[in-house]
């Protein structure tokens, strides 16, 4: 059931109700988080603005986010006691990144009314540190789908259409290092041929709340695994002109006029992993991305070079797939046994 923020009572900035007010105080005599008097409307034209200042996909995010506090019991504006005490109560049933995640949303609705920030306390801050150090769980990354991995894949992968449809997938979301939410939103339109190859113009990423637009150079391939080409080949062998470019193709070969999902890339990348004989344990639509990263650390590749190609926002993330790159480049042991 899609989330939708109508009549939900929970707006903030770019999440209003039906009537486009915010989130007011609970009524008097009602259970946390069982109701809110919205009562403080903004002009349509004003609520156009402020809805669209966050992405769809973060919106309902933050929705999902607040509608668990709520069902906790929790409601807005909300003590440093009472979020110290909903971190308590998941500390073992939910991730240290779903919990920060919790707490950035929290954190939103609050500062969306002018309110004070609780999330900002030493109560729920020391409360986040002990669980961490409680629980010392390594965050669960993806496994990166490096390039050797991503080679013997493609050697595997047939000649039908479905076959042309995954190798350009996997090439293009590898060699641009994009987000599965990327990869499926690409239309042909966004496709510019240059002499060098091809330039992608992603119209939204996690990365540009406002929406300017990214770009992106993708080279034609030294090898005979050309990203360009095999684009090139799925559109021709699709007849897709116009639209989204990567969708269902169904067992009996028929492309269909829907957009792939975001999880159908996790899926072909498992499904792929495993025809090539690879274990596909621990990886999932994140992998092309993170393996251009690592793939590109271990060929030397400049820092600030991986980071144009990948759009970071920080060095500090980006720092994670350059580690894991070079963690056999000038080995301190190799060096001496």
């Amino acid at each position: 059931m899609p989330i939708r923020d109508e009549a939900e009572g929970w707006p903030l900035s770019g999440l209003l109700t039906s009537d486009n007010s915010y989130l007011s105080r609970p009524k008097p005599g009602l259970a946390p988080g069982s109701g809110v008097n919205c009562t403080e409307a903004l002009p349509d034209a004003v609520a156009r603005y402020v809805r669209d200042s966050l992405a769809d996909n973060t919106r309902r995010a933050y929705l999902s986010d607040l509608r668990h506090f709520a069902t906790w019991g929790g409601s807005i504006p909300a003590s440093p006691e009472t979020i110290a005490a909903y971190l308590a109560a998941h500390a073992n049933n939910l991730s240290i990144a779903t919990l920060v995640r919790r707490l950035a949303s929290l954190s939103k609705a609050h500062q969306a009314r002018g309110l004070i920030n609780p999330v900002r306390s030493e109560l729920v801050r020391a409360t986040l540190k002990g669980i961490r150090r409680t629980r010392r769980r390594t965050q669960q990354q993806a496994k990166p789908m490096l390039r050797g991995h991503l080679l013997l894949v493609l050697d595997a992968v047939g000649g039908g259409l479905k076959d042309i449809r995954d190798r350009a997938l996997l090439l293009i979301g590898f060699a641009g290092a994009l987000r599965r939410s990327e990869l499926v939103a690409l239309d042909v339109g966004d496709v510019e041929h240059e002499r060098q190859g091809i330039v992608l113009r992603l119209q939204r990423s996690k990365t540009d709340q406002d929406r300017q637009g990214q770009t992106i150079a993708i080279p034609h391939g030294r090898t005979r695994w050309c990203p360009v080409a095999a684009l090139d080949a799925w559109l021709a062998a699709s007849a897709i002109t116009v639209g989204a470019i990567f969708r269902p193709v169904d067992r009996h070969g028929r492309v269909h006029d829907i957009r792939l999902s975001g999880e159908a890339v996790s899926l072909v990348i498992r499904e792929r992993l495993a025809a090539a004989g690879l274990d596909p344990t621990g990886y999932s639509g994140h992998s092309l991305r993170s393996g251009l990263a690592t793939s590109a650390a271990q060929a030397g590749v400049p820092a600030w070079r991986i980071k144009a190609q990948t759009r970071h926002a920080s060095d500090a993330m980006l720092g994670r797939y350059i580690r894991d790159g070079e963690l056999f480049t000038e080995n301190a042991a190799g060096a001496l046994l």
